[in-house]
């Protein structure tokens, strides 16, 4: 029955073309852009900023999920209305960041790994209990000389294998995304051997820990060149490239 319910989740994110709204900035992040505009950076503001996002008319013709963070789940509106029930009762499929965070990666200079493993069990049944049916967990890989390396790549793929599986054991849809980062001078051929290798180990890692792949939603990067790379390609090069991964 789990099962079933993660299918039917995964397909009514998209239908109709409808896409996911990515509101799930964290505190640190909302302050900092509410600070540059000279707003102030508290609860009240962040509250009333999301809440004229959950409320915009007609968001639900093209959004079918909204991802949040710990903090937004837990808000309401100004009249009491938890946002959760506001973009249920829109068609609107609520979800939640999980993952606290790319850290640096002991051991391997110039790479990360993203953390939020420790007590996770617990907070995706409560977020679950909360109104969430899907969650997004968030890696980043770096290219660079000699990166990234096996040993990021295997760190990676394990959290955020580990991540899906218990998603699916809490019923929740996990958005898996494996990001090689634009940052760099690597050129598009080489974006596109990373990706695929990245790609490859995050679905063996998957396999292992027998994680459904109808029940969930892969969320890879667009392949892409280094921003600093001399050789910029066209868009539909970029296209090609992505659509073949």
């Amino acid at each position: 029955m789990k099962l079933q319910q993660l299918k039917e989740t995964t397909q009514a994110l998209f239908i109709g073309e409808k896409g996911l709204l990515a509101m799930d900035e964290s505190t640190g992040t909302c302050n900092k852009r509410f600070e540059k505009l000279g707003i102030p950076q508290t609860v009240e503001a962040r509250r009333a900023y999301r809440e004229l996002i959950v409320t915009t008319p007609g968001l639900n013709e093209s959004i079918g999920g909204a991802i949040l963070y710990d903090e937004t789940i837990r808000q309401q509106k100004r009249d009491g209305t938890p946002f959760v029930k506001v973009l249920i009762e829109a068609g609107i499929i609520p979800g939640i960041k999980v993952d606290t965070g790319a850290k640096e990666l002991a051991g391997h200079p110039g790479e990360k790994v993203t953390e939020g493993l420790d007590g996770l069990r617990d907070r995706l049944q409560e977020y679950f209990q909360m109104g969430a049916r899907f969650a997004k967990w968030r890696a980043v890989i770096a290219i660079g000389e000699r990166l990234p390396s096996w040993g990021c790549l295997e760190s990676n793929a394990h959290a955020l294998a580990r991540y899906a599986a218990l998603c699916q054991e809490a019923g929740l849809v996990p958005v898996v995304e494996p990001e090689v980062v634009m940052d760099g001078e690597h050129t598009l051929e080489r974006c596109c051997e990373v990706t695929d290798q990245v790609l490859r180990t995050v679905f063996s890692e998957l396999f292992a820990q027998r994680v459904v792949l109808e029940g969930m939603v892969l969320k890879p990067n667009m392949v892409l060149p280094g921003m600093s790379s001399i050789s910029q390609p066209t868009l539909d090069e970029v296209a090609d490239a992505t659509f073949s991964h």
